[in-house]
C-alpha cells in the first residue's frame, strides 16, 4: 500500500491497538515498523526521482527532518482525544486535494508559480503531520505537489518514499528514546514492510499512471470515511 499508493498506517496502526499495544504506542511502533520499507521502494523507485515544482527531492530532505522532530515531539505530548478530533479533517483534505489537484493546480498556476519559499513551508506542514501521526502522510505529499502542477504519479511515488521515509527515522529515534517502542510487533512488522516496500514499488513502476490515481482516489476515501465514520460514531 505504501508503495504504490500510501495509507499503510492505517492498517499497521489499528492492528496493533486490536493486538492490546496502547495507542500512542501503536503509533510509533507502527512507524518504527514501516519506515525501512519506504528506503526499499525509494530504491526500487530510484530512476523516477524528479524535481518537485523546480525543487530538487535533496533539497526537501533537511525540512523535512525537522518537520519530523516536532511531529514526533508534539505526539508525545499530545492526548488522543485531540488526535482523534483532527485527523478526519487532514485527510478530507488530502483526499480533495489529490483528486482535484490537476484544476487546482491550474488556476493557482495562473497567479504564477510557487516560490520557494511556498513550496518548503508547505513540505514543512507536510513534515509536522508525518512525525505527528503519519497516516496519509505520503498521499498528502502527492495531493500537495499536485497542486504545484506535477503530474507524474511515479516521480511522486518516487519523492514520496524517500522524503517520509527519512522523516520517520528521525521520529524513530525519539520514539525510541521516550521508550514508546513495543519490539516484538515491530520486528515482525518490519520485516514484512521491507518486503512489501520493495515489491509493490516494482509493481507501481509498470501501473499506467491514470490507474495508480484511480487506485490512489479509492483508498483516500475509503480511509476519510473510515476516520469520520470513527469519530462521530463511537
Amino acid at each position: 500500500m505504501n508503495a504504490v499508493a500510501g495509507g499503510g498506517t492505517f492498517v499497521t496502526f489499528p492492528s496493533l491497538v486490536f493486538a492490546g499495544v496502547p495507542s500512542v504506542a501503536a503509533n510509533a511502533t507502527s512507524t518504527v515498523a514501516l519506515f525501512p520499507g519506504s528506503f526499499a521502494s525509494a530504491w526500487a523507485y530510484r530512476r523516477d526521482f524528479q524535481p518537485i515544482a523546480g525543487m530538487e527531492p535533496r533539497k526537501l530532505l533537511p525540512i523535512s527532518l525537522l518537520g519530523g522532530v516536532a511531529g514526533a515531539m508534539l505526539l508525545l505530548a499530545t492526548p488522543q482525544a485531540t488526535f482523534d478530533a483532527v485527523i478526519p479533517w487532514l485527510l478530507l483534505f488530502g483526499t480533495l486535494a489529490f483528486a482535484f489537484g490537476r484544476q487546482w493546480g491550474a488556476a493557482l498556476r495562473r497567479c504564477g508559480p510557487p516560490g520557494p519559499f511556498v513550496i518548503a513551508a508547505a513540505q514543512l506542514g507536510l513534515a509536522l503531520y508525518g512525525g505527528y501521526f503519519g497516516g496519509a502522510v505520503g498521499l498528502m505529499m502527492m495531493a500537495v505537489w499536485s497542486l504545484f502542477g506535477m503530474t507524474d504519479v511515479r516521480a511522486m511515488n518516487a519523492a514520496k518514499t524517500l522524503l517520509v521515509g527519512s522523516l520517520n527515522c528521525v521520529a524513530v529515534a525519539i520514539f525510541v528514546i521516550a521508550g514508546k517502542v513495543f519490539w516484538p510487533q515491530a520486528g515482525a512488522m518490519a520485516a514484512a514492510a521491507i518486503l512489501g516496500g520493495y515489491i509493490g514499488a516494482r509493481v507501481g513502476r509498470t501501473l499506467p499512471p491514470a490507474a495508480i490515481r484511480v487506485v490512489i482516489n479509492s483508498v483516500n476515501i475509503s480511509m476519510t470515511a473510515a476516520f469520520f465514520w470513527r469519530r462521530f460514531m463511537h
